[in-house]
């Protein structure tokens, strides 16, 4: 068999919800790895791939942050892959000097080491001030106080030639530390990562560029009950790394109504990724509710739910998704974990017809004229 054409593919695991995969520090990441090689091409967003000192970067894997992963589903944008972003790194005026001067290191490193192009730096006039709270569903939210302090700079970081837009903000140690205590022994939900999203929808909604956020905060003392979900966040200083990382090779985010121009200028509409293109999208059960998610139920997008245990209960029978009829029906597929998924993109990737490979396999029906 010749090799099939890349089948792109969404991946959502949304923040926040404590997922067994994808609510820790970049566990996700192997998951990822897996359905980028079956799909050829994968879209995902900072949560999956952020591990805080850990990363994986791929080719085939196109790091996108989530509010315009939802315009991106929407169709009211289109991704168009990059060789190199120049990373603006925007830094909260809360930060203490050595804190700042640790995560300007990590800049610094990224750059010897690894050759990214970040900067400009900029520091914004005063504290953002971050609050963290917890919804009735155990999902993990916040505030920020003074958004146009943080939009502000930012605005600045783009006028200066930053094409993607890494920001660290100075977030409340222990404000919870029983939370805390349970999510670093891998029982609970990380109680940063709502907010998180919060900062980063925000900055892309105004900018139109990748954003994506670490947290700024004092180191943890050391935890001998460690779950190692949650390693990547207790190895380093800080947890920019694997954002810098991600940002480095974001696709830039083209709006549709850009896209009408004239025709001789649109010779290059075949290098940029939309939601035509998207031939699976894996969601886990429970997590059914987004907008991309529903986005794509809308366009007949298959549809696969991985049992992959969160707080939300937002299920296919909540949604109703198994009383559906027709092509709707077949475009939704179960998996108990991400390595079947993998197997249900390979097969989707090279037309293999998913009823072939389970047993019983039932004969087919004739339409009888009425």
């Amino acid at each position: 068999m010749t090799n099939a054409e890349p089948l792109p593919t969404l991946l959502i695991i949304p923040t926040g919800i404590g997922c067994n995969v994808g609510g820790y520090a970049g566990d996700a990441i192997p998951a990822a790895r897996l359905l980028a090689s079956a799909s050829g091409c994968l879209i995902t967003h900072p949560n999956v791939m952020n591990g805080g000192s850990l990363y994986w970067p791929d080719n085939c894997i196109q790091y996108v942050e989530g509010y315009s992963l939802n315009l991106f589903a929407s169709g009211e944008v289109f991704l168009k892959p990059v060789r190199q972003q120049k990373v603006g790194l925007l830094l909260d005026a809360g930060l203490e000097s050595d804190l700042k001067k640790r995560h300007l290191q990590v800049a610094d490193g990224c750059v010897a080491s690894l050759g990214l192009d970040i900067g400009p730096v900029m520091t914004t006039e005063k504290a953002i001030q971050i609050n963290l709270k917890k919804g009735m569903s155990g999902s993990s939210w916040g505030n920020i106080e003074e958004p146009d302090v943080l939009l502000r700079a930012a605005e600045k970081l783009k006028q200066a030639g930053a094409t993607a837009i890494a920001v660290v903000t100075r977030f409340p140690d222990e404000s919870d530390e029983l939370e805390t205590k349970l999510y670093r022994q891998g029982h609970g939900v990380d109680i940063i990562a709502g907010v998180e999203a919060v900062i980063s929808h925000f900055l892309v909604k105004h900018l139109l560029i990748p954003c994506a956020h670490a947290p700024g905060l004092a180191p943890l003392p050391i935890d001998y009950d460690l779950d190692p979900r949650t390693s990547g966040e207790e190895i380093g200083y800080t947890f920019l790394q694997s954002v810098l990382v991600g940002l480095s090779r974001a696709p830039d985010l083209i709006y549709k109504s850009e896209m009408k121009v004239k025709e001789n200028t649109l010779f290059q509409v075949n290098t940029f990724l939309s939601n035509r293109d998207l031939g699976a999208v894996v969601v886990p059960q429970g997590a059914l509710g987004g907008e991309a998610v529903l986005s794509c139920i809308e366009r007949f997008i298959p549809l696969i739910i991985v049992s992959n245990q969160g707080v939300l209960n937002v299920s296919s029978t909540k949604m109703r998704l198994d009383s559906l009829s027709g092509n709707r029906d077949k475009n939704i597929l179960y998996a108990e974990n991400y390595i079947e998924a993998a197997g249900l993109i390979t097969a989707l990737r090279h037309a293999i017809n998913v009823k072939s490979l389970r047993r019983p396999i039932d004969c087919l029906k004739q339409l009888n004229d009425e």
